[in-house]
């Protein structure tokens, strides 16, 4: 270890720790992209340099830790929402998160310092780059995954740029996380051996992709009205303020002017009433419309005019018999369609449930110990069958992801009936500062892989319309209520990820390790790591 430098010479673990929460830096809202991939850089090398197996399995653990737990901070915001649990649990409840989700770099490090640890620095980050991809993709599913926060994520260009998220269609998010790691590595190298020429060079043709400009945009023919009513997370499940909440909603949907088949976008948690027929009277109490679904249906449909369609988030309940009785046993999140005449079209049901907060793991274990659910409630959510297309008729084929389900690589469109467009409603008031724009940014990265329009209506921000390239061509920010009057971007052609899905994760991974192995070959003899 006589050959690094300072901190990573005498305490390499606080080194990791420190390196691992520098690069969360790189992610939104701060975006401080060279910041992140000088700490994923110099990681690298710190790694490969470690004394044995253990020390770069615990290193790669500690850098993860920080990292995750940094990226992960708006977990503890949703905490203040909620008043079932300590608000204090918040702040343990992502460094407890990481502790599991820092395994994933632990590994990838691991083995790559096996692969590598006689035979250079090139090959480690080859090895590196493919272990990163495959750790990435397991982080996904896994204890049914958590995606959240590829590395990737640091090269997205700012809203009006796709940055190297024009790479995601050759690639896909978790491959790219990888060539990314790998070649941070290789940059770190070039700044320790004091190669400026080169590192000059790398970095100005970089900074040159993140920033290229877009080029003219292609334009759509559906007219758009998206709306932001911002309804506050503390507001949201006040019964009391149900009527005021779909009045605001409702002023920011009505037609300025005549455009025949009009889409109108409202977010999740966006209708405080139950909209289908067929529930026992007594949850239709609290509805804004005098307890009659139907009229509440066609309230919304005179709201909206004729020719246009809204799609909105909504809640419906599974009835069964119990003891005799008819009562709600679950619930979906789920999207609906409704026409001017306030006829309901086909739900579509999120998939991908977030663990406690939209259902209890081993409730019967957990909530005898005071453990809770953050969504307001004792009903478990039971998820859909996944992704799904709408065909709207003149108004497009819809595919359907609600909120947090937009951040899975590869599991947003049905593959074997593509959409025109994906709408991703959400209720982003959960999550604090950090949040709302690390969402928005996974959300452009699922427009760019999959070669597909999103459409994000947020009770309060960020909204936005993110066209075929990952590019945002319109919002509305956080904390403030708003409409966007615009077209629907069209869809480009089926990017190669759209065609292949994770195979072609699968593919770049092969690539980086049968390029290590060339590497191999080429550095025996190379100088040995100290052991």
């Amino acid at each position: 270890m006589e050959k690094l430098p300072g901190l990573a010479r005498s305490h390499p673990q606080i080194a990791a720790l420190v390196l691992g929460g520098l690069s969360a830096l790189g992610f939104q809202p701060f975006h401080l992209w060279p910041v992140g991939l000088a700490a994923v850089g110099a990681f690298g090398w710190l790694a490969w340099r470690a004394t044995g197996w253990r020390s770069a399995l615990l290193a790669g653990w500690l850098f993860g830790l920080a990292h995750f737990t940094i990226t992960n901070n708006w977990i503890a915001t949703a905490f203040t929402y909620q008043a079932e649990m300590p608000a204090i649990l918040g702040w343990a409840a992502a460094p407890l998160l990481s502790l599991y989700l820092a395994i994933w770099p632990a590994l990838a490090t691991c083995v790559a310092w096996c692969a590598a640890r006689r035979r250079g620095l090139l090959t480690f980050a080859l090895v590196f780059g493919a272990m990163w991809i495959g750790a990435e993709w397991l982080r996904s599913w896994v204890f049914s995954g958590y995606a959240w926060g590829p590395l990737s994520m640091m090269v997205l260009g700012p809203w009006d740029r796709p940055g190297l998220a024009a790479a995601l269609p050759f690639t896909g998010s978790y491959a790219l996380s990888g060539l990314v790691a790998c070649a941070a590595v290789l940059l770190a190298e070039l700044m320790r051996s004091r190669c400026w020429l080169s590192l000059a060079g790398a970095a100005a043709a970089l900074a040159i992709l993140v920033y290229l400009p877009a080029g003219e945009p292609r334009e759509g023919t559906v007219p758009l009205t998206l709306v932001q009513p911002n309804l506050g997370q503390d507001e949201i499940n006040d019964a009391a303020r149900f009527e005021e909440q779909f009045q605001r909603i409702a002023a920011l949907s009505v037609p300025r002017e005549a455009r025949p088949n009009r889409l109108v976008l409202w977010p999740e948690s966006g209708v405080p009433d139950y909209l289908r027929d067929g529930y026992p009277q007594r949850y239709y109490t609290q509805m804004t419309a005098g307890g009659d679904p139907a009229f509440a249906r066609a309230r919304i449909g005179r709201v909206i005019g004729a020719d246009s369609l809204l799609l909105t988030g909504m809640v419906d309940l599974e009835i069964d018999m119990v003891e005799g009785r008819e009562r709600a046993v679950a619930a979906y999140n789920s999207i609906a369609s409704i026409n001017p005449a306030g006829r309901l079209g086909e739900r579509y049901a999120k998939a991908h449930l977030v663990p406690y907060g939209e259902y209890l793991p081993m409730r019967d274990w957990l909530e005898p110990l005071g453990l809770s659910r953050l969504v307001a409630g004792t009903l478990d959510f039971i998820p859909g069958p996944g992704p799904l297309s709408q065909d709207l008729g003149p108004f497009g084929r819809a595919g359907m992801q609600i909120c947090y389900e937009i951040v899975f690589s590869g599991e947003v469109v049905d593959r074997t009936d593509r959409p025109d467009y994906i709408f991703n409603p959400s209720n982003d008031g959960w999550f604090g500062d950090w949040g709302p724009p690390q969402h928005l940014a996974q959300a452009r990265m699922r427009a760019a892989e999959e070669g597909l329009p999103v459409l994000r209506s947020t009770t309060t921000g960020i909204s936005a319309v993110i066209d075929a390239r990952g590019v945002v061509r319109d919002h509305i920010g956080r904390n403030v209520a708003g409409r966007i009057d615009t077209v629907v971007p069209p869809p480009a052609p089926p990017t190669w990820f759209a065609q292949a899905g994770h195979w072609l994760t699968l593919v770049w991974a092969i690539a980086l390790l049968a390029l290590s192995l060339v590497a191999m070959r080429r550095a025996e003899g190379y100088p040995a790591q100290n052991t």
